[in-house]
């Protein structure tokens, strides 16, 4: 899986996220596309330490079960169209495609620049990844709704 930590996995996805415009039409799900580019904002908050989860920490299941998936969050499979989203994560309202690609660019940036951070937030889900499992799990999120998007 690449990462986003690798300069030419930055450049793709900048350059993905370029092409996308206010008429992009994904190719399952529900979002529009700059509902899709607040979505992938989010998990690059929460790798900074940005973004807090409003809900309570998952109990002992939720914790056993989330970590039997952890692997797959960065792992070189794809993911399945139509997951569920965290609730968190879930934006309703219509967005600015200009403003929400730029705001996207921009943490896609800032999120590169810290490659060579040692110390990271624990997922409030999955627990501690490394730096490179961060880099993998980003980069696959955003190919996963690029790729929705035909970007």
């Amino acid at each position: 899986m690449k990462s986003l930590f690798d300069e030419n996995a930055l450049e793709e996805i900048q350059q993905r996220i370029d092409s996308l415009t206010a008429e992009s039409v994904p190719s399952w799900g529900k979002m529009s596309v700059g509902q899709m580019c607040t979505h992938c904002q989010k998990p690059l908050e929460v790798a900074m330490g940005t973004m807090k989860f409003s809900g309570k920490k998952p109990g002992f299941m939720k914790r056993l079960i989330f970590k039997i998936y952890k692997p797959l969050m960065y792992n070189d499979k794809a993911w399945s169209q139509n997951l569920p989203t965290v609730r968190d994560f879930i934006v309703r309202d219509e967005k600015d495609v200009a403003a929400e690609k730029a705001k996207l660019t921009e943490l896609v940036t800032a999120f590169h620049g810290h490659k060579d951070a040692t110390e990271w937030p624990s997922h409030p889900m999955f627990g501690n990844f490394t730096p490179e499992q961060w880099g993998k799990m980003q980069y696959k999120h955003l190919h996963h709704h690029l790729s929705q998007f035909g970007a």
